[in-house]
């Protein structure tokens, strides 16, 4: 089974690794909306994973949303809150970059291991 989404094509070898309900050609990534994940009886990889890059990404908004008004309006925010919306969004990032590498060392030991 294949999926494009965009540019990116996933070659997905079993239709249980998607969940109980796989995604088609036609749906992707730009359709998801936030809170959108749909929760079914059992959660699936793939809805923790969506789930994690929502969160991901609603904070490196926030960050620039708050950036954008402290350039706009810097009496209205505090500095302290530009900084600690940074360090999170920041945090965020590298913890989902690490989980990544491993994920890709884990497969790639998995694979070799066949």
């Amino acid at each position: 089974m294949e999926m494009t989404i965009g540019s990116l094509e996933l070659n997905r070898t079993h239709p249980a690794h998607l969940g109980t309900k796989p995604l088609g050609v036609t749906e992707g990534f730009s359709e998801i909306k936030p809170g959108a994940v749909a929760r079914t009886g059992k959660d699936s990889f793939e809805s923790y994973l969506l789930e994690a890059v929502e969160t991901l990404n609603g904070q490196q908004t926030a960050v620039d949303k708050i950036e954008e008004k402290m350039i706009t309006d810097p009496d209205s925010v505090d500095i302290h809150d530009v900084t600690i919306a940074m360090a999170k969004a920041q945090m965020s990032l590298s913890l989902a970059q690490t989980v990544i590498d491993r994920v890709i060392t884990g497969w790639t030991n998995l694979s070799q291991t066949r």
